[in-house]
This record gives structure tokens, sequence and C-alpha cells, in this order.
């Protein structure tokens, strides 16, 4: 991703209203360097297409469920296999509306422009190790489940039950994302870029925990890029030194450590 892509991604992020699919392909040009401003704009005119293809004068919760899923997971067959997970691209959105596989969130992504284009009352739902996507009043509409085709979960699972129904805000669907691909990367040393990447990103978002400055850290002493990672680590300690002065003299020996990597 150039500067210009972080800047807007940034802006993006801060503006009033932030467009979720806009941050997803700003992200998305991260993972992918040749997605570039023409295949942005395919994605975005294949959201208004599919949402162009539903049905006029829907009314009722149930009534947008059915005809959203149908459309997508049914005609369009958008839904989600445990292979996946394994791929990278399953946290693009561009990539996800061309192979119309992909994560839950990502999906659910899906799901969410397209209704939300086409009026629907919709939102977001993030559930303990899942995501899912309600139509209605978020106390009471339905909800399904966009990874296996947009299966109505009714009642849902337990996590659903214990209730309240909170609507995912667009800044926590796109942090959580990121979270999914440093995740993806973890446990793949050879693509530690892209976990450095997903932290960067992760860092321009203007609400972020402020563990992630000392995971970015971490990572980059495990890239050997040892005197940036103990810079960062020290800045880090100042900020820590508040709050938890056992910590922060812990991380001051982290950098210290890092330091001597370079002799």
């Amino acid at each position: 991703m150039t500067s210009l892509w972080r800047e807007r991604f940034a802006a993006e992020a801060r503006a009033d209203r932030p467009d979720l699919a806009t941050l997803c392909l700003l992200l998305a040009a991260e993972g992918d360097p040749e997605l570039d401003e023409r295949a942005m704009d395919w994605a975005q005119i294949e959201l208004d297409r599919l949402a162009g293809m539903l049905p006029y004068g829907l009314r009722g919760a149930r009534a947008w469920a059915s005809a959203v899923s149908e459309l997508l997971g049914g005609r369009m067959g958008f839904h989600g296999t445990p292979a996946d997970y394994d791929r990278l691209s399953s946290s693009l959105l561009h990539e996800v509306l061309r192979r119309r596989r992909g994560l839950p969130i990502l999906l659910s992504v899906v799901w969410l422009e397209v209704a939300r284009r086409a009026g629907a009352p919709v939102y977001g739902l993030a559930l303990p190790g899942h995501f899912v996507v309600g139509f209605g009043d978020p106390e009471e509409g339905v909800v399904v489940d966009p990874f296996a085709g947009g299966a109505s979960l009714g009642a849902g699972p337990a996590e659903l039950a214990a209730g309240p129904r909170t609507a995912a805000r667009t800044m926590d669907i796109v942090l959580r994302i990121l979270n999914n691909i440093r995740a993806w990367a973890s446990s793949r040393p050879e693509h530690s870029g892209v976990a450095l990447w997903a932290l960067d990103l992760a860092l321009l978002l203007p609400s972020h925990p402020a563990a992630l400055r000392y995971e970015r850290a971490k990572l980059l002493v495990e890239r050997g890029e040892f005197a940036a990672g103990a810079a960062e680590m020290e800045s880090y300690a100042v900020v820590v030194d508040v709050i938890d002065p056992p910590s922060a003299v812990r991380i001051r020996a982290e950098a210290m450590a890092a330091r001597a990597l370079l002799n």
C-alpha cells in the first residue's frame, strides 16, 4: 500500500460517517499490491449491482433477511468453507466478491453493504469467534449466518440468547478484520510482513488498544529490526509507566535486550 492509500484509509476512518466498504477495500490494497483504483471501483459497482437485484417494496425484517440471503447465499452462491480460513484472500473484500468465498466477517460485510444499499434495516453482530448479520430491531430482529449461505439462526446460539444484541460499529468491524489477518499471519512466520501492515493499519484507527504498539515493537524485533523495535518499546514504556510501573520496567529491559542484539 502506498502512503497515499494509507492516508486515505486514515482519513476515511476518521470521517463522521466512515464507509465500511471503502475501508475494507483500502485495507485490501495492503494484501494485494495489484489492487488499484479501477479494481476498487469494480468492487463498489458490484455491490451496487447486487443491491439492484433485490426486489422492491420489501417490508419487515424477515422479508429482508429472506430476500438478501436468497440472492447472495442462494442465487449468487456466497458462503464459506473451513478451507477459507487458510487463505489471506478470504479477508480481502474484492477477492471475496470475486470468489464468493470468505471468512464470516467478510461475507457479513457483503450482506451488510448490499442490504444497506437497498435500504434494509441491517446491522452486523459480533459473536465470540463468529460474525453474523441481523435485520430489523437488534433486540427482536432476524439473524442470519452469511458463512452458512445466509441460514437463519432463529433464536440462535447461546451467544444470541445471552443478549443484549449490540450492533457492531464500523470501526469495530474493521479492527476485527485486521485482528483476523494478524491471527492468520501469526502462525506463518514467513508472512510477518502481513502482520506488520495489519498492525500499522490498526494503529491508524481513531480508537485501538494501546497494547498494539507493544505488539508492533515485538514484531519488529522478531523481524530483525532491533533498533526500531527497541525505540518503540521505550516509547510505549513511557505510556505504561503512568498506570503500571513494573510493566514499564520490564518493557525497558526488553528494549535493552533488543538493542544488545545490534552488537
